[in-house]
């Protein structure tokens, strides 16, 4: 069972959530693998997640813009049933199901996902699908809660998305990989492809498609240093009467000093500048895409194409 707060105020950091990350109970063997129910990651992120751009960069500045392709630690589900199979030769396979709760509508609000995954020495690949079905309000439209996450709210919403949230689906097909060319050196990279789906009451009408690619190199020079860059770019398709489709180039920065085993200190970086149109929160109209780094900035994101952050703060492992 896992608990979130903000250190500064003890408030909790979903309200009504006492175990917001995850809590759940399984079985494992050596031999069949695990198996695991109640409110956890997919296994979509379990298997892409070694080689997410947040490993070295964070989640709140680090992950691609808005964090729209799920590859940061927000997005738990409820009511889910995760098998992953043991290490096979260096493969593993994973595969889940949330159920969404809604009576009469087994298919609503429900989360499934699969991924696979391939470590070999130095080198490691990973793919994964996952869908997450929206739930239908009272009135019977496609709203943007989904009774699988946070709180109630969709996966990621963000000034990258928020114009899509009356999909009646969103998917999310992923590749992450990574190599170690020595103990100092290492890169990762990651491919998404997200699609918003409109259903019969959605307020767009055409399928929006956004691809992102992204690097992360990361460097080592002594024993109690880190080092690490990023970039991403992400566009989305032109569709629902825009010309000129929304494209967001992010650039990040990360530096880790250890005090000693448990503790350390950090700095994080980043800029990001966005361009073309999107689709307003109403859904409908078309508007300037404007900036939102990583998934840090979703409730706050930028007024202009541009947008810059930094930050300072320590860590301490338990």
């Amino acid at each position: 069972m896992e608990e979130g707060f903000n250190s500064a105020t003890g408030a909790q950091a979903v309200t009504g959530l006492a175990f917001n990350r995850q809590a759940y109970v399984g079985v494992a063997n050596a031999t069949y693998g695990s198996f695991t129910a109640g409110r956890q990651y997919t296994s979509y992120y379990t298997l892409l997640s070694p080689y997410s751009p947040t490993t070295w960069l964070t989640g709140a500045y680090g992950a691609h813009p808005g964090d729209i392709d799920s590859l940061d630690t927000l997005y738990r589900v409820n009511n889910s049933l995760v098998y992953t199979s043991p290490s096979m030769h260096g493969l593993t396979v994973s595969g889940s199901y949330a159920l969404g709760g809604v009576a009469g509508r087994t298919n609503a609000g429900s989360t499934y996902s699969a991924a696979i995954q391939y470590l070999n020495g130095p080198f490691g690949i990973a793919a994964g699908y996952q869908r997450i079905n929206n739930a239908a309000s009272g009135g019977g439209a496609w709203d943007a809660n989904s009774t699988t996450s946070n709180a109630g709210a969709q996966a990621g919403v963000s000034g990258i998305n928020n114009g899509y949230q009356t999909a009646q689906a969103q998917q999310r097909v992923a590749v992450t990989g990574g190599y170690a060319f020595s103990a100092q050196w290492d890169v990762s990279f990651s491919y998404s492809n997200v699609q918003y789906i409109p259903g019969i009451n959605s307020k767009f009408h055409n399928e929006a498609i956004f691809n992102t690619a992204g690097a992360v190199l990361h460097f080592k020079p002594l024993t109690v240093l880190d080092l690490a860059a990023g970039y991403s770019y992400t566009r989305a398709t032109q569709s629902n009467g825009i010309s000129s489709s929304a494209r967001y180039q992010q650039f990040n920065l990360s530096q880790y000093y250890s005090l000693s085993k448990r503790t350390g200190l950090y700095a994080l970086e980043a800029y990001q500048r966005a361009g073309g149109q999107t689709i307003g929160t109403n859904g409908t109209s078309i508007i300037n895409a404007t900036a939102d780094i990583g998934d840090g900035q979703n409730s706050a994101p930028s007024s202009s194409r541009s947008q810059f952050a930094a930050g300072v703060g320590i860590i301490h492992r338990f």
